[in-house]
C-alpha cells in the first residue's frame, strides 16, 4: 500500500513541480518504488522527468474522464525507480467535462487504488489552483506537502489552501494530513528570507520541515536537460536538500533512508 503524498499550493512559482521531481527523485534514490502523478494541465513535471507532453497518447486526463486503466498510462523515466503518470493540455477541460459526472471529487482516489499496490510512494503535483483537479489529488492523497516560497507576501493564500485542506477533511477525506510546510526558494544572504523562514516556524511550528530549498542554479537548470537534480548535479545544493528532505519524510513515517 503506497504513500500518496499531493505537492499543492494555489499560488504559482513556489516550487511545487521542482518538489514533487525531486523528493520522488531522492525518495526512488533510496530505492522506494515512486510514482510520480502529473496533475497540472502546464505538464512540467512530465517535461521535466524527460517526457515531451506533445507525445503524450494517454495521460491522467484519460484515468480521470475515460476511466482508462491507470496501468496503461504510466511511463518508465531514465531513472531507477521512478516512473510518470503525465499529464497533458486536456487535462484543462477535465474540470468542464467531470461538471455531471458523480463521484467526480474522487475520479483520481479511484484510479489510483488500482496501483497502489504497485509503489511506496505516489507523489502527485498539482496545478496552481484549487479547482477540481486538485480537490481530485487532495481527497487521493494520505498527506499534503504545502511549499512556500521565502519571499514577501509567502504566506498569502495560504489561509484559503488551509481551509480548503479541512473542508476535504471534513467532507471528502477524512484521513488527509498535512505531511509538512516547505520553505523552498531559500536565500541565506537575504534578511528577507530569514524574517519568512523565521515567522513561518513561528507561526506553523512542528507543521514546517526542517529541511530548507535553497535557491540553486542546478536545481533551475535541471527541467530544461529533462532529468532531476540529482541526475544533473548529485553534489549541488539543491540535491542534497531533497535527499535531506527525503530523509525526513521516510523518518516521519518511520521508514529508513
Amino acid at each position: 500500500m503506497s504513500k500518496i503524498i499531493a505537492i499543492a499550493n494555489q499560488k504559482g512559482g513556489v516550487g511545487k513541480t521542482t518538489t514533487a521531481i525531486n523528493l520522488a527523485a531522492s525518495l526512488a534514490a533510496f530505492e522506494y518504488k515512486t510514482l510520480v502523478v502529473d496533475a497540472d494541465p502546464q505538464a512540467n513535471s512530465t517535461s521535466g522527468l524527460g517526457i515531451d507532453p506533445a507525445e503524450v497518447e494517454n495521460s491522467i486526463y484519460e484515468c480521470m474522464v475515460e476511466a482508462a486503466s491507470p496501468k496503461d498510462i504510466i511511463l518508465e523515466t531514465d531513472i531507477s525507480f521512478l516512473h510518470l503518470m503525465p499529464s497533458h493540455i486536456d487535462l484543462v477541460g477535465a474540470e468542464v467535462e467531470m461538471v455531471n459526472v458523480s463521484n467526480r471529487e474522487e475520479r483520481m482516489r479511484a484510479a489510483l487504488a488500482q496501483i497502489s499496490d504497485d509503489y511506496d510512494f505516489i507523489i502527485i503535483d498539482c496545478s496552481p489552483s484549487l479547482g477540481l483537479i486538485t480537490i481530485n489529488a487532495l481527497t487521493a492523497a494520505n498527506s499534503v506537502i504545502i511549499p512556500v516560497q521565502c519571499e514577501y507576501f509567502a504566506l498569502e493564500g495560504l489561509g484559503k489552501l488551509l481551509n480548503t485542506i479541512k473542508i476535504i477533511q471534513s467532507r471528502l477525506n477524512p484521513e488527509l494530513e498535512i505531511e509538512g510546510i516547505l520553505l523552498t526558494m531559500y536565500d541565506v544572504r537575504l534578511r528577507l528570507s530569514n524574517q519568512v523562514v523565521e515567522d513561518v516556524q513561528t507561526h506553523f511550528k512542528q507543521m514546517v520541515f526542517q529541511t530548507l530549498i535553497p535557491r540553486n542554479i542546478k536545481l533551475s537548470e535541471a527541467p530544461s536537460f529533462g532529468v532531476p537534480v540529482i541526475a544533473h548535479d548529485a553534489e549541488s545544493k539543491g540535491a542534497l536538500s531533497y535527499l535531506n528532505l527525503a530523509k525526513e519524510i521516510l523518518t516521519n513515517n518511520q521508514l529508513s533512508s
